[in-house]
This record gives structure tokens, C-alpha cells and sequence, in this order.
């Protein structure tokens, strides 16, 4: 090394050391003036508070910057409205972006306190349910990373998604606790409040010359208070807001109720209030879980309506400008109420031209679909819209009877189409179809893989796009690398630095790069070194939650995902039960070693959905139980998965299980963390495992399975999984199994209702893809067994995944649908 290489290097130690000091000092300084803890009393969970003000204080730095910035340069603001935030722990995230986390490891350690530790103190904030919510969550960290001038938009859940226990197999839903000790990350915006109506009654004003006004006088109000959130981008360079609503009653006590000694009923109006902001995805089973749905919905849209346009009248002063500077993207159906909100605000608060009003609207609103389930393109019976929302009823009626006149005027007098594309389905009592008044007024759909795309064209928007064949485009999903790889991972992102650079930690598209060295057998083995030890970590969580003991050095096989009949874990678990019958019977034979990893939750009133999970469960049991097995095969499910359970799974898989049903996954983004970690995939071709598919190549990941195409095909001849099972021996012989109890020896009838299912209603085509399923599974056995192709597909997973970024699909967003400009131009 030469002198000027060893001063360089002097240089950038002393640089380390001085903010290792500065680091400390600022810690120390939270935790006496704002923790309110000497360091010798201080608790681990005082040193995390500590830490997280410490780094908040860097962050908010750079916050207030951006936000003069943004304003200073009138930047184009975009707004993402989504009902789910699954942002998960926040401590490491951000300092990774700050680029302080070995300074703070540093820093801490000089004062006795782990930061792995901490981070494992840290709850993970319960806002979300899965993919949706953490996609929203990567494209606010990209929007960050980008230089988007952008804002959030949710709702502060109290408990958000419920906590899953699992008893006795069964899964149980507890409230979550994410707040009880405070929320270090956030502030609170009193002042920041907007009044949000329900109910009441529609009255016609006259007006000189003009068409009456219509004047909404709600019966019921509900205060929205700010919460913000700093989300801040890759180097600290940009920090965007996450601003969440939170309900309050107007006034929190009934005070003449409560001195006549009805101390319960002077709380009711609170009560009733704050249950909008209490839980994710309350059941609509019942009327009132219904109402409530559509309460959160509008409330939060409502107020981030309201908020935005009074940011915009604040710098630009007419509302009219609107569409020039602000875009607003609909995350899936659940903000869809925000069209006829916004048209309410234009026409009947701010006084613009219903015409004029409809041209802003479209022009500001993005709709994104996530799915092509009938019951995720909600409805809302008219009757509940009429009573809750009666002026934004009117309203709906109104974009429907003049998009259906246009249509007639325009020569559409087919009955079945203005049928198909009106806003209220006449056909099932009469019900508000908010798919269609998300599409009618945005100006550009969005699907989120290239399949989805297509079938969202030619199912439930096909006569839509028949009429608007510019509007549908696509921008396939993506996840933040800094999260699912740096963070996650951080041995593999050293070997990633160590082989190709540290461009790679700057550009996803320099992962390529790393393709030119899969064969190389040192990076292999630096490749299965990391992964084992990865193993070996998650290895010890199953032991202390499960007290399963699983070998590391087997093929951990892993499926982690929201449970649904769609996503067929009931498949994954069937074949399981298949590779125990065949380990029993033929014990001479070279089987891997396999662990089946499972986890995910079932929503609460979903019933199939939990008594897969007591399969799963109840499979476990018996298959870990068995000394015949000699280890060769064990099951896991592991309870309450969230972000920082993913973070653990995802750097330990071997194989990714992507096994929906053809055409019913939208995208996934699962499917994506996993492959960037080098797990190899066995999925159908759905969502985007198809351009998984082709980024690594075919001979690099395991496809099998009926297509979209033959799955529609399929259905049309019946959905009978009679003849998939008489011409399957295997499979006749575990749905034997499962359905005469042995799996379930204290209830023989348990999983009677399940085989009956997949026996005459086999919607989700469990048993016509179960004999490929096997034979790919199979397939997977031959390659893990040939170690060097294993290795080298592994590599060239990671190495293709760099277009998989959602830095890649926010500027796609920003440029194609946003007009927004990005730090990439």
C-alpha cells in the first residue's frame, strides 16, 4: 500500500471514530432528556428509545430540507393512498439508509448495549396484512430513494391486523399491542385535524341563476388527527412522510351522561368513534362489520383529500391547478371513495363546475388493481351508501347517469355492456361497484405484473378497456433491495460488494454482473457458507418457538404467505404428506432431507383457510413425531409471520414455494425477495413468477402446472376433482389418508369438509396440478443432490432479480402515469 493509500485510509478511520463519538454523545443525550433514564438503570428497551431519537434526529434533519425543497422548487407532489402500510421495524431500516449502521454498533458497543439486541425489541408496526401493505411500504422507502416529492396516506391502526397464536393447531387471533409502549418513529399532529362527515341528509340550496347547490348537513362527525412518519431513502439524501389518520370523537365524554351515572354511555359517541382507527380489516360478515369497512375507508380518504388540497391551495391557490401539480394513486380498491369525495370537495366546498371538476379528477387519479378476486373488487350495497354517504351517493349516480349517456350518444346501446360497466350492479341487490368507479376516474389503470395485466383486460375490466383501450398499462411490482437484501442478508450483500463491487449497492442493475461468476466454485461456496449460517439462525428460532429441532444442512423448503385456498398451501401440504408416505415405504431409498417451512395467517372468519392451517399443524405432529422418519423430513409452521419474521425465513430458503392457482396471483412479491436471496423457485406460471421466468431462465427455476389459459379452460369443463384423483394413485391415497383421520385421530371427521371440496368443487385446481406439483418436486430433489448446479442457479437468481427493484417501478410510476420527475431524470 502506498503513503497516499494509507493516508487515505487514516482519514476515513478518524472520519469513523468521530462519528462513533458524535453517535454516543447524541445517544446518551436521548436517553437522559427525552428517555428519562440514567445509564445505569437504563433497560434494554430505554437504549432502544434512545437509539431510535438518535437516529429520528438525523433523519428529521434532512426532512425539514426536503420539505423547503419541495416547496421551493414546486415539485410535482405525488400521493399514495393505500389502506395497508406494512413497514415493520424501523431502527436498522434507517440506519442502514443513513449509511450509520456500524458507527451506532460502534457507538453502542462502547456502552455495553447489542444492537442486534435492540432491533429485536423493536414491535413491528401492526399497519398492514401482506403484500399489499409491504409494497406500499417499498415504494414509500424508492419515492424516498428517488426524490419523489411524496406523501403516504393511511390509517394509524391502534392494533392493526391481529396477533395469530396458535393452539392445539388451531389458529387464534389476538389483538396486537404494537403501540403499548409508544411509537419513538412518529409525531403527532394535533394540530392537524379535519372533520369528517357520516349520515345525515342531502338538502337543495337555491342559487341565483344556477343550478340549486347540494348541501350535505352529515348527523354524526369524526375528528382525523395526523401522525407522521419520516420515511427516509437510501443515503439519507430525501425523506418523504408517511402521514397516518387517526379517529377521534369530537367531544370525548357524554359529561351530562356521565353525571346521571351512565358512565358507559357517556363514552358510546368515543367509542364508536375510535373503533374507525382501532383494527385492519374488522369482518364484514355482519352489517355493522360492513359499515365500519366503509367507515375507515372513507374517513381516511376523506381527510387526505382534505389535506392535500389544503397544501396545494397553500402554494398554488386554485384548486382548479390541481391536476398540474399533484397525482394521486389509488393503492387497489379500498380508496376508491376518494372519486366521488373529491368531486364532493370540488363542486360542493370549492364551487367548480361539475364537467370541470370530472376532467381534474381524472386527470389526478392513478387506480392500481392488485387482484382478480370478485371480493377484493369491493361493493357497496346502495342502501348502506345511501344512509352512510348520501351525498357522495348522489354523486355516484351522477358519473354513472352521464357516462352511460355519453356511451348511448357515442352509438353503446348493447344492453349487456352499459350493464357490465355502470357503477351499480343491479343483478345482487343493488350495490355500488367501486373497481368500476376507481377505473372511470382515474386516468390510467395499472395491473402489477405483465400476466395480471392481461387478464385484468380481458376479465374484470374487459368491456371497460373494450371503450378506454389506452387506460390499462402495467408496471410489474418491486421490492427495495436495501431491506430484503442489505439488511436482511448482510452476509451475502458483503459477497456481493467483495465480487462484483460496491456499485451494486447503488444500482440494481449492476447485480448482472454477478451472473459472469456463478460458476465460480469459491463464490459458491462463500454462497452456501452464508446461507447456512442463515440456516443455522433460523434453525434456533424454530427451536425456541416451536421446540423443533430441524438440521440445517437439509433443504429448507419454504412457503410464507397470507393463507388462502388460492395460494394452495392445502397443495404444498398434500405432497408433504405424499413425500411421508414414500420416506415410510421404501426406507432404502436416497431421499434429501427436507424442512417444510410454513407460515402466514388466515383471515379471522375464513374457515377453510383455518382448518388448513390445523392441517399443517396436525401433519407436523404426526410427520416430526415419527422415528421412521429418521429426520428426513420435518414440518414447521411458524406463528404470527410479519416483516421481521420474513427477515429471518427469507436469507434461510433453499426453494421458494410460488404455487397459485394460473391467473389468480396478481404478482407477488414474495416470490421476489426469495429469488434475490438465491432461493431457487417452484411455482405455476402466475403473476410475475412468468417474468421471474424469464430473467433467469427457465433451466433456473421450476415451473409446472396448468397455465391461465388452461386453467379458464379447465373450469369451463367443470371444477369436479374426481377423475385428477382416480387417475392419481398418490394423491388418492394422502386424500385417503386426510380424510379417514390419520392426522386427526382425535376427530376422524376433521378434514371430511376439505377432501369433499377438493373431490366436487375443486376451484383452485389442487388436484388436476398435483401430479406435476410431485414430479417438479422431484425434479428438485435431482438438482439439489448436484451441488455445483444447485449453487450456480442460486447465483444467477440473485444476479437477475436487479429489474425486480422498486426503484425500477416507481420510475416507471413517475414517468409513464406521475409525470413526476426522479433523481434519474
Amino acid at each position: 500500500m502506498n503513503a497516499h493509500a494509507k493516508s487515505l485510509d487514516a482519514a476515513a478511520e478518524r472520519r469513523d471514530e468521530a462519528e462513533t463519538l458524535e453517535l454516543r454523545r447524541l445517544v446518551l443525550d436521548k436517553l437522559l432528556y427525552v428517555v428519562g433514564k440514567d445509564k445505569n438503570a437504563a433497560s434494554d428497551r430505554d437504549w432502544f428509545l434512545a437509539t431510535a431519537f438518535a437516529a429520528r434526529d438525523r433523519i428529521v434533519q434532512k426532512w425539514m430540507e426536503t420539505t423547503r425543497a419541495n416547496y421551493a422548487e414546486d415539485r410535482r407532489r405525488v400521493y399514495y393512498m393505500s389502506l395497508e402500510f406494512l413497514i415493520g421495524r424501523l431502527l436498522v431500516d434507517s440506519l442502514t439508509n443513513l449509511g450509520v449502521v456500524e458507527p451506532m454498533r460502534a457507538a453502542l458497543a462502547g456502552l455495553g448495549v447489542d444492537l442486534n439486541r435492540l432491533r429485536n425489541i423493536e414491535p413491528d408496526a401492526a399497519l398492514g396484512n401482506g403484500g399489499l401493505g409491504r409494497l406500499a411500504a417499498c415504494f414509500m422507502e424508492s419515492m424516498s430513494t428517488l426524490a419523489i416529492a411524496a406523501h403516504g396516506y393511511g390509517i394509524r391502526y391502534d392494533h392493526g391486523l391481529f396477533r395469530q397464536a396458535i393452539k392445539d393447531g388451531w389458529q387464534h387471533e389476538y389483538p396486537e399491542d404494537w403501540l403499548s409502549f409508544g411509537n419513538p418513529w412518529e409525531f403527532e399532529r394535533p394540530e392537524v385535524n379535519y372533520t369528517i362527515g357520516f349520515g345525515g341528509v342531502v338538502e337543495a340550496a337555491p342559487r341565483p341563476g344556477r343550478e340549486p347547490a347540494q348541501v350535505w348537513k352529515p348527523s354524526e362527525s369524526v375528528e382525523a388527527i395526523a401522525y407522521d412518519t419520516p420515511i427516509v431513502g437510501w443515503r439519507g439524501e430525501h425523506v418523504n412522510t408517511l402521514r397516518l389518520w387517526s379517529a377521534r370523537a369530537p367531544d370525548p365524554l357524554r359529561l351530562d351522561v356521565f353525571n346521571q351515572g351512565d358512565y358507559v354511555g357517556a363514552l358510546a359517541e368515543q367509542v364508536r368513534a375510535e373503533s374507525i382507527s382501532k383494527v385492519l380489516y374488522p369482518s364484514d360478515s355482519t352489517p355493522a362489520g360492513q359499515e365500519l369497512r366503509l367507515r375507515q375507508e372513507y374517513f381516511f380518504a376523506s381527510a387526505s383529500l382534505q389535506d392535500l388540497i389544503r397544501r396545494h391551495l397553500k402554494q398554488h391557490g386554485s384548486i382548479e391547478s390541481l391536476a398540474d401539480h399533484v397525482a394521486i394513486q389509488l393503492n387497489d380498491t379500498h380508496p376508491a371513495i376518494g372519486v366521488a369525495e373529491l368531486m364532493r370537495l370540488m363542486v360542493d366546498v370549492h364551487g367548480v363546475e361539475w364537467a370541470k371538476a370530472w376532467e381534474i379528477t381524472q386527470a389526478t387519479f392513478g387506480y392500481t388493481n392488485h387482484t382478480l378476486l370478485p371480493e377484493a373488487l369491493e361493493t357497496w350495497p346502495v342502501q348502506l351508501m345511501e344512509r352512510l354517504l348520501p351525498r357522495h351517493m348522489q354523486i355516484i349516480y351522477m358519473i354513472n347517469a352521464l357516462h352511460l349517456d355519453s356511451l348511448r350518444a357515442a352509438g353503446h346501446d348493447d344492453a349487456r355492456l352499459l350493464s357490465s360497466v355502470s357503477l351499480i350492479d343491479e343483478h345482487n341487490g343493488r350495490a355500488v361497484r367501486m373497481g368500476n368507479l376507481a377505473f372511470l376516474g382515474s386516468h390510467k389503470v395499472n395491473g402489477v405484473s405483465a400476466l395480471h395485466t392481461d387478464l385484468i383486460k380481458e376479465t374484470v375490466f374487459r368491456d371497460l378497456h373494450a371503450l378506454y383501450p389506452e387506460r390499462i398499462v402495467n408496471k410489474t411490482n418491486g421490492i427495495t433491495f436495501r431491506r430484503w437484501l442489505f439488511e436482511a442478508n448482510p452476509a451475502l450483500t458483503r459477497t456481493i460488494v467483495e465480487t462484483i463491487g460496491p456499485r451494486a449497492l447503488d444500482d440494481a442493475d449492476a447485480l448482472a454482473e454477478l451472473a459472469e461468476h456463478a460458476s465460480n466454485l469459491d463464490l459458491q461456496s462463500r454462497y452456501m457458507a452464508q446461507r447456512l449460517s442463515n440456516k443455522e439462525a433460523l434453525a434456533k428460532i424454530i427451536a425456541d418457538r416451536m421446540m423443533v429441532k430441524v438440521d440445517p444442512h437439509a433443504l429448507f423448503d419454504v412457503q410464507i404467505k397470507r393463507i388462502h385456498e388460492y395460494k394452495r398451501q392445502l397443495l404444498n401440504i398434500l405432497e408433504t404428506i405424499a413425500l411421508y408416505n414414500d420416506i415410510r415405504a421404501q426406507p432404502t431409498r436416497d431421499f434429501v432431507p427436507r424442512v417444510k417451512i410454513f407460515s402466514g395467517k388466515a383471515a379471522a372468519s375464513y374457515h377453510l383457510a383455518k382448518l388448513i392451517i390445523k392441517l399443517i399443524n396436525d401433519v407436523a405432529r404426526v410427520v416430526n413425531d415419527d422415528p421412521t422418519v429418521r429426520g428426513l423430513l420435518k414440518v414447521v409452521f411458524l406463528p404470527n409471520y410479519n416483516v421481521s419474521l420474513a427477515e429471518s425465513i427469507i436469507p434461510a430458503a433453499d426453494l421458494s414455494e410460488q404455487i397459485s392457482t394460473a391467473g389468480m396471483e396478481a404478482s407477488g412479491t414474495g416470490n421476489m425477495k426469495l429469488a434475490l436471496n438465491g432461493a431457487l423457485t417452484i411455482g405455476t406460471l402466475d403473476g410475475a413468477n412468468v417474468e421471474i421466468r424469464e430473467h433467469v431462465g427457465p433451466e433456473n427455476i421450476f415451473i409446472f402446472g396448468m397455465t391461465a389459459q388452461e386453467v379458464q379452460e379447465r373450469r369451463a369443463q367443470g371444477i369436479s376433482g374426481e377423475a385428477a384423483i382416480a387417475a392419481s394413485p398418490i394423491l388418492s391415497d394422502v386424500l385417503g389418508a386426510v380424510g379417514s383421520g390419520v392426522f386427526s385421530p382425535d376427530d376422524r371427521h376433521r378434514y371430511a369438509q376439505l377432501v369433499d371440496v377438493l373431490r366436487h368443487h375443486d376451484h383452485f385446481m389442487v388436484t388436476a396440478d398435483f401430479d406435476a406439483y410431485y414430479k417438479a418436486q422431484r425434479a428438485v430433489d435431482t438438482r439439489w443432490r448436484d451441488r455445483k448446479s444447485w449453487w450456480r442457479s442460486a447465483i444467477v437468481n440473485t444476479a437477475k432479480m436487479g429489474w425486480f427493484s422498486s426503484d425500477r417501478t416507481i420510475a416507471d410510476y413517475a414517468e409513464d402515469i406521475w409525470k413526476a420527475p426522479t433523481k434519474r431524470g
